[in-house]
């Protein structure tokens, strides 16, 4: 590989702060929130121009959709995106759980209102570049912007990238699947001119349930049972009858997945319909394939809809995700990495931040919390090694596979999220490292911010 050496140059520190939060999804829009709440100035980077990260530029909406009467969840930030977006109506019944489904667009309001409120400082367009490093200890991060390159420094940084970008290039200890080992990546996409009357009619006529995922390829699926005959959004067939007719090709066995919510606007949303298999969401080249031809599946997709699914006869694409799903690449390996037993078997944790429910969902595995099941999220899960003053929270957070499929999910990245805010915190006001982190004064400020914990 031919290489260019740059010259060495100055680079302006645009703002000091505690906390710096790098990424504003799930995880990082808790972080932020929970660390100002607890008392702390906090800065939060972001590459695009809005924030929520897989709920509004991807197009994730289904927060909560494991939901049902018996799930015991953790509250707290996650619950108030939720509660948030419903009363500024940017929320509606989701279709196959007790939650609501978050408007990928409105939820951008929700956000920016969130962030303001608790005085978080948004530092959006900016792409994290590098670490600040003092030896093993960081001290800020440079982005990249159409200003050019900045500094913002901080005493703690919550990495909050999804694919551990800070701790990875910090010098963190990370691991990433191999790209063929991968769950796969999603182009989400959302239907309007949709007659909800024949869409619905036809759903009932022809219900579906999670047994029915169990086709082959991206949906052979492993269960508890108990999920075998619950409701499921669920559609394949319109695709098999497709290939079958040759209006889309036949290889494209993959398309097929769910739908979030039905509107009276003859709006369908959240359709999580396209399964892209071996796309590394830490390759610009790898992703541009995954961007492109999820479009083009997307075309076929809805093709197959308007011939057979009642009802899609006149849709037509309302909008795209603004930049494709990644489920699955990097993860640190931390204090402590969580376990598949921790996952299946209800771990328990004496620093635990936040509780999660029994919800696994990735490497063909599905398991519903339908019986009160759950398990502790231990803080030692966000703390990297060999690198001071960091934390990382969301999907990137230390665990094997399968805690992986549970610990990678929206609503558990914001439970994680919060932790790490408070930590960092709770850290800096009492002049310590967070990998010393008075854990009995983290989880006092959790539950006085509606967090669960035990």
């Amino acid at each position: 590989m031919t290489r260019i050496t740059e010259p060495a140059r100055q680079i302006d520190v645009i703002r000091e702060t505690d906390v710096v939060v790098v990424g504003s999804g799930p995880a990082g829009l808790a972080a932020a929130i929970a660390a100002a709440r607890a008392g702390v100035d906090v800065a939060l980077v972001e590459r695009f121009g809005c924030m929520g990260g897989n709920i509004t530029a991807v197009g994730v909406e289904g927060f909560a959709w494991y939901r049902h009467e018996q799930t015991i969840e953790a509250g707290g930030l996650g619950r108030e995106f939720e509660d948030r977006a419903k009363e500024m109506g940017a929320a509606v019944p989701e279709s196959q759980s007790l939650s609501y489904e978050l408007d990928s667009e409105g939820f951008k309001i929700v956000a920016d209102r969130l962030v303001e409120e608790a005085g978080v400082y948004p530092m959006l367009h900016r792409q994290f570049s590098a670490p600040v490093m003092d030896g093993d200890t960081i001290r800020g991060v440079i982005t990249d912007s159409k200003a050019g390159r900045e500094a913002i420094l901080g005493k703690v940084v919550i990495d909050a990238t999804g694919d551990a970008d800070v701790a990875h290039r910090a010098g963190a200890p990370t691991h990433k699947t191999p790209v063929e080992k991968m769950m796969a990546a999603s182009v989400m996409f959302h239907l309007a001119g949709v007659d909800k009357r024949a869409f619905m009619e036809g759903i009932r006529n022809d219900p579906q349930s999670y047994k029915d995922w169990d086709g082959g390829g991206e949906w052979k699926i492993e269960t508890s049972g108990k999920e075998d005959d619950m409701f499921s959004p669920f559609i394949k067939k319109p695709f098999d009858q497709a290939i079958r007719d040759g209006v889309i090709p036949a290889h494209l066995t993959t398309i097929a997945g769910t739908w979030g919510a039905m509107h009276d606007t003859g709006e369908l949303t959240y359709m999580n319909l396209i399964q892209l298999e071996e796309i590394d969401g830490t390759d610009p080249a790898s992703l541009t394939r995954g961007e492109i031809e999820g479009r083009r599946q997307i075309g076929h997709a809805i093709e197959a809809l308007r011939q057979y699914m009642p009802g899609c006869e006149n849709a037509r694409l309302r909008n795209l995700g603004m930049t494709i799903g990644i489920r699955d690449t990097r993860k640190i390996d931390a204090a402590y990495d969580m376990t598949e037993r921790d996952v299946r078997e209800q771990g328990r944790f004496e620093d635990s931040i936040g509780i999660y429910p029994e919800f696994i969902d990735g490497y063909g595995i599905l398991i519903l919390p339908t019986t009160g099941r759950y398990m502790q999220l231990p803080y030692r899960s966000i703390l990297p090694k060999k690198v001071k003053n960091l934390l990382v929270a969301g999907r990137s957070s230390g665990g094997d596979r399968i805690a992986h499929a549970a610990t990678r999910n929206m609503s558990c990245c914001a439970v994680l999220g919060q932790g790490a805010g408070v930590a960092a915190a709770l850290a800096i006001k009492a002049g310590r490292e967070v990998s010393e982190a008075d854990i009995g004064a983290v989880q006092a400020e959790l539950a006085r911010q509606g967090v669960r914990y035990t």
